[in-house]
């Protein structure tokens, strides 16, 4: 690695951590905050939920929207681990809620961002998609409840 790709994969990996603090707590405002507008958000399997959200706004609406429609609490995203290098960051991490209803949702997940510029361009998150499919309706039905 050059001094600049570790310069850039040390900064990278700081405000991953800086934002994972946040979340760890149900806090996904500098997520959101330090994603460009037109963001991708790609959820990995053949679930219903399992496509590339293609801008910030679609994200927020018609992935997040359909989540919090369902959950009595937002998701606590607490970091297990962070690699990066260059313009990449994965985070292993372990999320705990619960669903209005009473329904435990603890997933496990692995996330690879791509960051341009000090802003979050692209997600791949890799999860439990058969937990997602049995907690969480069709996220077309709740897109836009938030």
């Amino acid at each position: 690695m050059t001094e600049s790709t570790e310069t850039t994969a040390a900064t990278n990996r700081a405000l991953m951590q800086q934002i994972f603090a946040g979340l760890s707590q149900g806090d996904g405002t500098l997520l959101f905050e330090r994603m460009t507008d037109d963001a991708r958000w790609r959820i990995i399997g053949t679930t219903k939920w399992s496509k590339t959200y293609e801008g910030k706004q679609a994200i927020l609406r018609d992935m997040i929207g359909p989540v919090r429609a369902v959950l009595a609490e937002r998701v606590r995203l607490v970091p297990q681990s962070f690699i990066a290098d260059g313009e990449l960051v994965a985070v292993e991490a372990r999320g705990d809620s619960v669903t209005k209803t009473g329904v435990p949702y603890r997933n496990e997940y692995c996330m690879v961002f791509r960051i341009a510029g000090g802003r979050i361009a692209e997600v791949t998150e890799y999860n439990d998609t058969q937990l997602i499919a049995t907690v969480f309706d069709d996220p077309a039905s709740k897109a836009g409840d938030s």
